[in-house]
């Protein structure tokens, strides 16, 4: 076995990955991408497919605005001890609960007939959305506190793993199950996979980090309940400075990747060719992106790979102004969905790493809550009022040029919170309690 300069093999390099930590972080967002799916894309096939209009179907949309809207009560989960199961632990009984209440949202959306009543598909969507949400609360706590600050960079990578192929699993499996035994059938079988969570937190157990919630007694300690997470997060020097930074650091992101399909329909790109690039060799390049995120973290720690990260994710958005400008090129094509996906991916590690890092371990889920909230809601507000009428106006390469130039104050922000020592300040005990410290980013 050929040793490496600074001693450390292979194998070195591999450990991290299948520690006990990392490997439950994989499962767990398993469980976390396949909700998101049963009202994205999978929802919307189901209901082309059964005759409902377009302006019907774009409405089911709204059923994702419950996912920016959960830390309204991510705060029960931390403070509120259930009855009968709570011996379990705070974290592991909150996710066995939550775990049964998905599956039976997803049943329940699975036994709706939206031929027969859209009122009732819509209701049962919204539930989906509301049961995946709070999942993603408890979810997000349990990863954090079972990983130690050195293993948050590979965790995050591993949680990513989890949630693209859950997310892209589910939707297959779908697919593949409805066109064989009917769409009751496809939700019923991918029902199963809110499982993978569920295990992780029995096999795994309670997170030794985990800090237990003090007694609530009275609306008023309730109502301190509510409010307390954000009072510490605020309390922080230059909490506002970082609040700013989470808001904007992706709208440039989102708002390229809303009108993409747009983009590829107005260059004549086929289906099979969107299948190919897009679905295709996207997947498989974000993948290769999270496999770099965590190497970046690892070697060059939190300040430098979050730095890296944001440039590349800006810079992705000008593949698309150059594809729009060459036109209809497969080559071009694969490169831009080469480029944007291996960008995302390591943004999804590094990013994700630092967002976690930030959190306090008596308030975790609604301090991340609030944080993965506060990363999306800027970006689908303006998609979904601008992003149409921007690319009207400027048309495709001047729109993709424009997104381009306003992801970078996030970049500059970011650089600023570096240099000034905000982002090491930042850091909550989640980063810096037990073994190693996130903002080294080494995982071993």
């Amino acid at each position: 076995m050929a040793g490496r300069t600074d001693g450390r093999t292979w194998v070195d390099g591999v450990r991290p990955y299948v520690e006990r930590g990392p490997l439950a972080a994989f499962a767990l967002g398993v469980s976390s991408g396949f909700p998101y799916s049963m009202i994205a894309a999978t929802l919307t096939t189901r209901l082309a497919q059964d005759g409902i209009d377009k302006k019907t179907v774009t409405a089911f949309s709204l059923a994702f605005l419950v996912y920016n809207l959960k830390f309204l009560w991510a705060w029960m989960i931390d403070g509120v001890r259930l009855p009968v199961i709570g011996g379990l632990g705070q974290r592991v009984s909150w996710l066995l609960l939550t775990g049964v209440l998905v599956i039976a949202a997803v049943t329940n959306l699975a036994l709706v007939d939206p031929k027969a009543d859209i009122a009732a598909a819509a209701t049962a969507a919204i539930l989906v959305g509301a049961a995946g949400a709070t999942f993603d609360i408890v979810i997000d706590a349990y990863r954090i506190e079972i990983l130690e600050p050195r293993q948050l960079g590979v965790g995050s990578g591993m949680s990513q793993y989890g949630w693209r192929i859950g997310s892209a699993g589910a939707g297959a499996l779908a697919l593949v199950v409805a066109a064989r035994h009917g769409w009751a059938a496809g939700y019923l079988a991918c029902a199963a996979l809110a499982l993978p969570a569920m295990l992780a937190g029995l096999i795994v157990g309670e997170p030794r980090r985990h800090r237990e919630p003090q007694a609530r007694r009275g609306a008023g300690q309730a109502i301190a309940a509510a409010w307390q997470p954000f009072v510490e997060f605020f309390a922080r020097p230059g909490a506002i400075v970082i609040l700013l930074f989470i808001l904007i650091h992706k709208i440039g992101d989102t708002l390229g990747q809303l009108v993409l399909r747009l983009l590829l329909d107005d260059m004549r790109f086929s289906n099979d060719e969107i299948a190919l690039y897009d679905v295709g060799i996207g997947f498989w390049a974000y993948l290769i992106g999270i496999f770099i995120g965590g190497a970046l973290y690892a070697r060059l720690g939190l300040k430098r790979s979050v730095f890296i990260s944001l440039l590349l994710m800006a810079l992705s958005n000008l593949s698309f102004a150059l594809l729009a400008m060459a036109g209809h090129s497969n080559a071009g094509l694969a490169g831009a969905m080469l480029f944007e996906n291996i960008a995302s991916g390591i943004g999804g590690v590094t990013v994700v790493a630092y967002f976690s890092a930030l959190c306090d371990l008596r308030f975790t889920a609604a301090q991340y809550a609030l944080i993965s909230a506060a990363a999306s809601v800027v970006g689908r507000v303006l998609t979904g009022t601008t992003a149409g009428a921007l690319v009207e106006r400027f048309g495709f390469v001047n729109f993709y040029l424009l997104t381009t130039i306003v992801a970078i104050p996030g970049v500059l922000i970011f650089w600023w919170m570096s240099r000034s020592g905000l982002v090491d300040r930042s850091v909550g005990s989640a980063g810096i309690e037990g073994p190693g410290d996130a903002r080294d980013g080494a995982s071993a």
